[in-house]
């Protein structure tokens, strides 16, 4: 349901934008309506100056009704195509302001690598083989339980629900099938 809800949201904003190119201001204010959240948030993440942003933004839809005719939707998404004028216009602001923020390359050394180093990637990778080793000698009911509950966030009321087995059924083999993991594990 939500794709059609886009799709005519979509078709919405370019008839609305073909309208405003013909100097429908109704269909300018919807244009407005429909996309000045968006476009905004484009703005500041380019110019986090907030007053810089909304100056930009207001530009832009100056832009947008005196181009608004040469948007053709068989070229393209309007949303994209408003988002393009957003995008150019912020960054020609920025650059006229001669404030473009760079960092000399020498503090790229300093800037940390989110990945982590192989020797902890081997050992992740040796202790999944583990784990799957251990899993596998669980009988396959219990295996489940515990994949369910742990992987995938179930309560032990919810596995109860699901598998038809009182809860206290489901909280003891869940402990036998863990005890057996650790045992298998340490």
């Amino acid at each position: 349901m939500p794709a059609v809800s886009l799709t005519h949201d979509a078709a919405s904003l370019a008839a609305a934008l073909l309208r405003t190119g013909k100097g429908d201001r109704a269909a300018f204010e919807e244009v407005y309506r429909l996309t000045s959240v968006k476009l905004f948030g484009v703005c500041l993440r380019i110019l986090p100056m907030r007053h810089e942003a909304e100056e930009a933004l207001q530009e832009v839809y100056i832009s947008i009704w005196r181009r608004a005719g040469s948007f053709d939707p068989v070229r393209g998404n309007a949303m994209t195509w408003l988002i393009t004028l957003a995008r150019n216009r912020s960054v020609d602001r920025l650059r006229s302001t001669g404030r473009v923020m760079t960092a000399p390359i020498e503090l790229a050394d300093d800037m940390p690598d989110p990945a982590p180093l192989a020797p902890a990637m081997i050992e992740s990778s040796q202790d999944e083989r583990r784990l799957a080793t251990c899993l596998e000698a669980l009988d396959g009911r219990d295996v489940l339980l515990v994949r369910t509950a742990f992987f995938e966030g179930s309560t032990y009321a919810e596995l109860a629900d699901r598998t038809a087995v009182p809860l206290g059924t489901i909280k003891s083999r869940i402990r036998r099938a863990l005890i057996k993991l650790r045992d298998c594990l340490a």
